[in-house]
């Protein structure tokens, strides 16, 4: 094999929507040895090594990695969520448990004596607080922290010190929206939104906007999230910083609804907010019509769209304020990374992907 810039990774919770785009983007590059982590096995064609254990299991987790690497890069997407989605994002028990499998892993990684350099660690907008409310736009890496308690503070805290103490450096990446092609995932908006149309016209009705007032965004196409992470293992400049990533344009939900409904074949309907948590509860008999219809591959609608909580919190349901939500990606372009993508094509090229895979109905 030759190598260009060199290097073995562990991508640590590799089945993930980030995971999974991050593994993409080192497995295409063959200076690079790939190794990805995970409970489960993956599904799908890789020539990356696998390693199955439960970050939460700090034994199991030590004996599984026992005798792997060497890594020269750990990129650390693995999250795990309460139940109760949007709630429990200021739990102590969430913030608790999450940095309890960073510090398994990275006990582990110490134990086994696996001397890695470069951490890049995931985040997310939550770091301004805009979950808890209004914030000043666009949000740029130099701002404070929220008073409230969140567990991306605890995972930073606790790997810049042990960065300090073992040498290796952090880089900290907090992308908006991220969209791409995983199943199973409580935070990934595209496949909800195929399920939420694919049931709309199997019902009959029009595809109708339940969020909030119209407000900017920006998204992020997973698989450019996944050149960011490469780039920021690489890159010298990258050490020890934070930087927002985003697609580079913005976008409003109301403006991309018509083409959503274009590509399922249903009308878009007048806006009307509501609840998809409440009024998508009772929707499995029709989802599992449509699988039977179709010939779709068999997912059970409790697993394609885990949380639809999540949806009427990124569409702004019960809002009644226009809130932007605009991150600075400026740190990042003057450090080298340029990458962008139109949010609207990259919406409907995922949803292609996913009706070409059989997973939504065309």
């Amino acid at each position: 094999m030759t190598r260009t810039e060199g290097g073995s990774v562990l991508i640590v919770g590799a089945l993930g929507v980030v995971g999974r785009a991050a593994l993409e983007a080192y497995e295409v590059d063959e200076g690079w040895d790939v190794c990805g982590l995970s409970r489960r096995r993956p599904e799908f064609s890789t020539r990356a090594a696998w390693i199955s254990a439960d970050l939460g299991d700090a034994e199991s987790l030590a004996a599984a990695l026992s005798g792997q690497g060497p890594f020269t890069h750990v990129v650390y997407t693995a999250l795990q969520e309460e139940a109760s989605l949007v709630s429990g994002w200021t739990s102590d028990t969430q913030i608790g448990r999450n940095t309890l499998m960073l510090k398994n892993l990275l006990d582990a990684l110490g134990t086994a004596g696996i001397a890695f350099r470069h951490l890049t660690l995931l985040q997310g907008t939550k770091a301004y607080g805009v979950h808890h409310g209004s914030y000043k736009m666009p949000a740029k890496e130099s701002d404070p922290r929220f008073i409230a308690g969140n567990f991306y503070y605890d995972q930073e805290d606790l790997a810049r010190a042990r960065a300090e103490r073992d040498g290796f450096h952090v880089t900290v990446l907090r992308p908006q929206i991220v969209c791409g092609f995983a199943l199973g995932n409580p935070m990934n908006a595209v496949t909800a939104l195929g399920v939420y149309a694919s049931i709309c016209r199997e019902l009959g009705q029009p595809l109708r906007f339940p969020g909030g007032p119209a407000c900017l965004q920006e998204a992020v196409d997973a698989r450019l999230l996944g050149r960011a992470i490469k780039w920021a293992g690489s890159e010298p400049r990258c050490r020890g910083e934070i930087y927002n990533i985003a697609n580079g344009d913005c976008f409003s939900w109301p403006t991309l609804w018509p083409g959503f409904a274009r590509r399922f074949g249903v009308e878009p309907g007048i806006s009307h907010s509501f609840s998809l948590a409440e009024v998508m509860a009772d929707k499995a008999p029709v989802w599992d019509r449509i699988v039977e219809k179709h010939g779709l591959v068999n997912n059970a609608y409790g697993d394609i769209v885990a949380s639809w909580q999540f949806m009427d919190y990124l569409l702004r349901h019960g809002r009644t304020y226009p809130h932007h939500s605009i991150v600075s990606t400026i740190k990042a372009r003057r450090h080298g990374f340029h990458d962008c993508m139109d949010t609207e094509e990259m919406f409907d090229g995922i949803f292609e992907e996913l009706q070409a895979a059989k997973i939504l109905p065309r």
